[in-house]
């Protein structure tokens, strides 16, 4: 696993959405790219990965892009592939990437599951000051759960101050009305000032292209996968 960045921003707060509980923390960072104007400025690559790209209005989709707002100092980590079986390497890159940039926080966006009709909001930080900040917007920490993923591996690993916020979802599906509601919760905290009329709109649209994609990836893989069977059979 390698990061390859063509600019290495001054202590800028970093924000994952790696594919996790529907889909929320991907749709979310795809929303702030375009909201904040965000460059790519690198992506994270493995020969682990699957060898596979998506094409989205004729343009590829970086699998795991790094994207950067020079406005607000913020780094996105947007990932439209599956990361299965990296979580470790991620994180343990991520963690050494926020040491050496010095950033001011690593902020992990995450859906988690809910049995009831309600998109409620949590964070957790192994940081006090960060903590106050999220009291001060009346968010309430995160008293049970378990934590999987690219989140819980950066949760155990991380060496510079780190949050995540968590958003209660209801389906493994994308889910675009959470994916709005944790970006609520995000604006509220950075004082990012976006409008939220349009949100859920642009948050239903990048579902659809989210779910496409990896509807996408899904059909590539079996593909493969019957095409080795016949060369082997």
């Amino acid at each position: 696993m390698e990061v390859i960045l063509n600019q290495k921003p001054k202590s800028p707060i970093m924000i994952e959405g790696f594919p996790g509980f529907g889909f929320v923390s991907t749709i979310a960072t795809e929303f702030l790219i375009e909201h904040l104007n965000a460059k790519l400025i690198g992506r994270l690559e493995s020969d682990k990965l699957a060898p596979m790209v998506a094409v989205h209005n004729t343009t590829l989709l970086e699998p795991l892009g790094v994207y950067y707002d020079k406005k607000t100092n913020i780094m996105l980590f947007h990932a439209v592939t599956n990361v299965q079986g990296l979580e470790w390497e991620i994180a343990s890159k991520l963690t050494m990437l926020g040491i050496d940039l010095k950033a001011k926080e690593l902020i992990s966006l995450e859906g988690v599951a809910s049995q009831n009709d309600q998109n409620n909001a949590y964070y957790y930080s192994n940081s006090l000051n960060i903590e106050k900040k999220f009291r001060k917007i009346k968010i309430d920490p995160l008293k049970e759960g378990i934590i999987m993923g690219v989140t819980g591996a950066l949760l155990l690993k991380s060496r510079c101050p780190t949050s995540a916020i968590f958003i209660e979802t209801h389906s493994n599906l994308p889910d675009s009305r959470a994916a709005a509601k944790i970006i609520e919760v995000l604006d509220k905290y950075l004082g990012l000032n976006i409008d939220y009329k349009p949100l859920l709109a642009k948050a239903e649209q990048f579902e659809a292209k989210i779910k496409g994609v990896m509807e996408q990836q899904v059909k590539s893989q079996e593909q493969k996968e019957r095409k080795e069977l016949s060369y082997f059979g």
